[in-house]
Parts: structure tokens; C-alpha cells; sequence
């Protein structure tokens, strides 16, 4: 088991302190956000690593209509611009066109982007529970210092020059320790929210032809507990290989049920380094309540080619 640790409000800045003369040191701020009656969904995501000096990252907006990052609504995902040296992560703008502003520590963040015209947002984060630690190193995270919360996401985005009113209920997470960019493990991260009282978070490792829960919480009726036990299972399409279907089956430190059942709405596949992460936006079935949230199918570049050319036709083409 990992280290349990509190979220403070010193957690809502650079750990520069105690990540040294590391280059590898990385920190990173996520928070999605979605309409989903128009199947959009879309992210604000920071990837910054001080010592170093840069940051990567930026903003992605997705619906049905495209699934490839240069065919999208939106796309920008920066790979090594400057960090701001004068600013810290607590209120800070940066070059990636994302800016974030706590409100609240730990608990409420403005949140902004801006790309000209084609893409402006204006948000707000207010979790509606305490930010959730990392118990497990057998993760994909590893011994890295990570958080997840669920929250409020309220306020609007301008997207090529439409207006889009945002109020959902949605995930952050927060991490910071040493990432390299070496080819990460398969696994999959999985989120969905009924109400503000009840949602969850699944993260699975791959073994064999199972994915079990390696982390995650069940949140439920004020009480946050993690999950002790569980699986995901998923239906893939034969000619893309993306989901078409998910399951999560898990008990939680109370022996309290998660049964969530969703079908994705729509769905972006991202390139980052040496994996790839086929995020879909899910509608989902927990527990009997209906919610929203995603799955993110995230393969290292050689397993999914890998798994794509075994399904092609021995008579297909190709290397």
C-alpha cells in the first residue's frame, strides 16, 4: 500500500522542494468537463515539470462527429513550451493557454483557456468531496503523489465562435512525482457520476485477458471509501478496436456494490509520447441511477498496433 497523505492547501503548488534534481520530476493538474446531451466532452490539462523548466499540455474538445485529434472540434496539446517562473500553480498562466486560480484550496478552481477564436473557456471546479489519495502502488501511478475529486463544473466555452453553456457533474486529478516517457503499462481509467452524492473511479491493470481494479473509490451517501476489489469488461468494435460497451464490477472497503454499466456517446483518441489514450465519453447505469463520466483505454503504441494488425486480414497489406 502507498503512503496515505491528506491533500493541503501546499498541494495546490509546485512540490519543487522536495523534487530535486530530477528530470524526470512532473506534475500535473487534470479536469474534464462535458455537455452531454450535445456528446461533447472536452479537458484542461497541465503537464509541467519545474526543474527542467517546461510545460505540456493544453486543451481538447471532442463530440460523435470525429474521433482523430486532427479532426476533432478542438485539439492543442503542447509538448515543451516555457514554464512561468514568476507564477506558481496555485494562480498561474500558462503558454498552453490553460490558467488555473484556486478559489478555495483543495476544494473550488477558476479555470480558464484561450486560443483566439477558436477556442475561449471560462469555468469553475467546486468539488463536492474531499480530494481523494492514491492507496494503491500497484497502479498505473505508480509511487507518484496523485488525487482524484469529484466536482461541479459550471460556466461556458466559446468554440469557434458558439457559445456552449457547461454545467456538469465531473472529474479532476492531480499528480506529481517522477514520469518518465518511456512506454507506461496497459491499463485503463475509468470514471462516472450519478449525482454528487454517487460516483466512482476505477483504475485497472491488464492481465491476460482480465483488467482488475488495482484503485479506486466508490463515493455514495457522503461516504468516500476505496475499492478493496473489482473488474472491468469491455466490448470492443472488431474494425476500429475501440469500446463499444463497459462494465465495472467492485466492492468497496465496506462491502458496498458498484455495478455501472455505459455505452460511449462519443470519443477521442490521444497520442501522448509512447502511448495512446482512446478516451470515450461514457453514459452510464450505476448502481440504477443514470450518470455520465469517461473510460480512458490507454495502450502502449506497440500493444495496440500490435492488436490492430492481428486483427487485420492476413490478406490486408501492410507491415
Amino acid at each position: 500500500m502507498a503512503e496515505q497523505r491528506i491533500f493541503t492547501e501546499r498541494d495546490d503548488r509546485f512540490h519543487s522542494d522536495e523534487m530535486v534534481g530530477d528530470w524526470w520530476s512532473t506534475e500535473t493538474a487534470w479536469f474534464s468537463f462535458a455537455h452531454p446531451e450535445r456528446r461533447l466532452g472536452g479537458w484542461l490539462y497541465t503537464l509541467a515539470r519545474p526543474n527542467i523548466g517546461t510545460v505540456a499540455g493544453g486543451a481538447w474538445v471532442w463530440d460523435d462527429s470525429a474521433h482523430l485529434p486532427w479532426e476533432v472540434l478542438y485539439s492543442a496539446n503542447y509538448t515543451a513550451l516555457e514554464l512561468p517562473r514568476d507564477q506558481d500553480l496555485h494562480d498561474i498562466s500558462l503558454p498552453t493557454g490553460v490558467s488555473i486560480r484556486v478559489i478555495e484550496p483543495c476544494m473550488s478552481y477558476a479555470l480558464g483557456y484561450s486560443d483566439a477564436s477558436r477556442l475561449q473557456a471560462a469555468l469553475r471546479f467546486e468539488g463536492v468531496m474531499p480530494p481523494e489519495p492514491l492507496t494503491s502502488t500497484g497502479s498505473t501511478f505508480g509511487r507518484s503523489h496523485h488525487f482524484d475529486q469529484i466536482g461541479r463544473v459550471s460556466g461556458e466555452i466559446i468554440l469557434h465562435g458558439e457559445t456552449i453553456p457547461i454545467d456538469c457533474l465531473a472529474v479532476r486529478d492531480r499528480t506529481w512525482g517522477r514520469r518518465r516517457e518511456d512506454r507506461p503499462r496497459q491499463a485503463a481509467y475509468v470514471t462516472g457520476v450519478a449525482t454528487a452524492q454517487h460516483g466512482f473511479l476505477a483504475v485497472t491493470n491488464v492481465e491476460e485477458d482480465r483488467n482488475p481494479v488495482a484503485y479506486g473509490f466508490l463515493h455514495r451517501d457522503g461516504r468516500t471509501r476505496p475499492l478493496t476489489q473489482g473488474e472491468r469488461r469491455v466490448e470492443r468494435d472488431g474494425s476500429n478496436g475501440w469500446i463499444t460497451r463497459v462494465e465495472i464490477q467492485a466492492r468497496d472497503a465496506e462491502g458496498r456494490e458498484l455495478l455501472a454499466v455505459g455505452t460511449p456517446l462519443s470519443r477521442i483518441v490521444i497520442n501522448r509520447h509512447t502511448f495512446i489514450d482512446v478516451n470515450s465519453l461514457i453514459q452510464w447505469d450505476i448502481n440504477g441511477e443514470g450518470g455520465h463520466g469517461e473510460d480512458q483505454d490507454m495502450w502502449p503504441v506497440h500493444r495496440w498496433s500490435r492488436m490492430r494488425r492481428t486483427a487485420r486480414p492476413a490478406n490486408g497489406g501492410g507491415a
